[in-house]
């Protein structure tokens, strides 16, 4: 009896383990097809702390598995050595977690936490510290992305890269004073709304690739809808500073970290003083009736053009524009526009300083061109460049539409003088000098020193008009001053 009870146990026992053999096979058998495609409950992780001291935040992401089979994922932080993320995965900690499980229609949590001290240096802990988490499974690989702020400052519109965000007053006025700087973290739109910058006033824009499910765009934006203004009140000793947010040495000269400044249609009443804009996009565009006036502004190492008008209205006098991949200034379906004491150069790239004209088109080749007046007049000016022509001029329809003027202004033109463009230009361009290679201008354009040298051909073809200052606050000679921005 005992034997035979002991055998029906063993059987019993022995059927039980070939069971679970069997269900842990069946658990081994791991999803391992290319095709799949992992969910994941955010594509980008925000930590939206602003730090008055040290400080850690934590967020997770869920990663749920779609197949009836377990997978198994590879996760990386991607800058492991220098990260200030880390990430806790099943137990598992960062920077890196191999195979680990997810069963068949489930899912796992992966907390990720930052720690930050916002008194460190720029070069440690820039405005907007990302990283990267990688996701891999069987080849595949998706990516989460780390986003958290790194210094004291005042963070607009707070914690939406790529996202719209709205100042309005109601026909008010907005005072950016505060001394921590200002940093623009996705689209900004002022409207119904006068943002006053006053003397010292630093902006950082963060910009970069921002990815939707429908598209990829540049970020990095400030746009002054019809009813916004801006008063950048920036001074000789105190100039305002508005620019990319990468502050290390190595960004220092690189463009295109941002998009620039856009003045919507009918926004009227901009004034930019003694501001400097750089390592955009473009740096200020004003479109149709739209109206700003600039006064001893910088504006450089743009990846299109510095200045761009699209009939629009520009009074600009004692600006220094270079270093521009497009046209320094570019005016374009018409406008209104006048510069003075201006010194626009082109030695980068192959675009002219200066170009202009009165029509726009939809697109190319032109079928249909929409023409608008152009109203161009250029005083005491130094339009330089690398090219044979650093002066473009084109129109449609009816030459009347086409008004140009240079008076005592440095120029470089070439191909421009003939026959079939335009060779009656020097009758628009009374008491101009047009330089030749060769012939001292600069100190060093070669490291944007744009004063003039003392052998210079531009000492003394100015005439003396209402602007007694130049750029840098020095006084003009009553007869005889210089053209451009900088007197000698």
């Amino acid at each position: 009896m005992y034997i035979q009870y002991f055998r029906y146990s063993f059987s019993w026992l022995f059927f039980t383990l070939i069971i679970l053999s069997i269900f842990a096979c069946r658990r081994d058998n791991f999803y391992e097809g290319s095709d799949i495609k992992l969910t994941f409950s955010a594509d980008t992780l925000r930590f939206d702390t602003v730090f008055t001291k040290i400080g850690s935040a934590t967020r997770f992401v869920k990663i749920f598995n779609p197949e009836s089979q377990p997978v198994k994922v590879n996760i990386l932080l991607g800058n492991p050595e220098l990260s200030v993320f880390r990430f806790n995965v099943e137990g598992v900690k960062g920077p890196s977690a191999k195979e680990i499980e997810i069963n068949g229609k489930d899912s796992i949590y992966v907390f990720i936490e930052v720690t930050i001290n916002p008194d460190q240096p720029l070069s440690v802990s820039p405005f907007i510290i990302e990283d990267k988490l990688t996701v891999e499974v069987n080849g595949n690989k998706e990516i989460i992305y780390l986003e958290a702020f790194g210094q004291n400052a005042n963070y607009i519109p707070g914690i939406n890269k790529g996202a719209v965000s709205l100042l309005s007053c109601n026909g008010g006025e907005v005072i950016w004073n505060d001394p921590k700087p200002y940093v623009v973290y996705g689209i900004l739109y002022i409207d119904s709304c006068r943002l006053v910058l006053p003397p010292g006033t630093k902006i950082y824009v963060h910009g970069g690739i921002v990815r939707t499910k429908e598209s990829l765009y540049n970020d990095g934006l400030i746009v002054c809808l019809q009813n916004g203004r801006i008063i950048s009140q920036g001074s000789v000793e105190q100039p305002v500073y508005i620019q990319g947010d990468r502050l290390e040495p190595s960004y220092s000269d690189v463009k295109n970290q941002w998009v620039g400044i856009l003045f919507s249609p009918l926004s009227r009443g901009n004034i930019l003083n003694n501001t400097t804009i750089k390592n955009s996009i473009i740096g200020v565009q004003v479109d149709s009736l739209a109206q700003l006036t600039m006064s001893g502004c910088r504006i450089y190492n743009t990846g299109n053009s510095g200045i761009i008008g699209r009939f629009g209205e520009i009074f600009a006098d004692n600006c220094l524009v270079y270093n521009n991949d497009g046209q320094g200034v570019s005016l374009r379906h018409g406008g209104r526009y006048q510069f003075q004491y201006c010194t626009i150069t082109s030695y980068v790239g192959r675009s002219a300083a200066v170009s202009m004209n009165n029509y726009f088109c939809y697109e190319f080749p032109c079928q249909q061109a929409f023409i608008n007046p152009l109203d161009a007049l250029f005083v005491n000016c130094i339009i330089a460049g690398g090219n044979e022509d650093e002066i473009e001029i084109d129109y449609v329809g009816d030459r009347s539409t086409l008004f140009y003027q240079f008076e005592n202004s440095v120029v470089r033109v070439n191909e421009l003088l003939d026959k079939n463009n335009h060779p009656d230009f020097f009758t628009h361009a009374p008491d101009c000098y047009n330089y030749k290679f060769g012939e001292k201008l600069f100190l060093d354009q070669s490291k944007n020193d744009y004063r003039l040298d003392t052998m210079s051909v531009a000492l003394g073809k100015a005439r003396p008009i209402f602007i007694k200052k130049d750029i840098e606050g020095k006084t003009r000679k009553d007869t005889n001053p210089d053209p451009g921005c900088f007197e000698f």
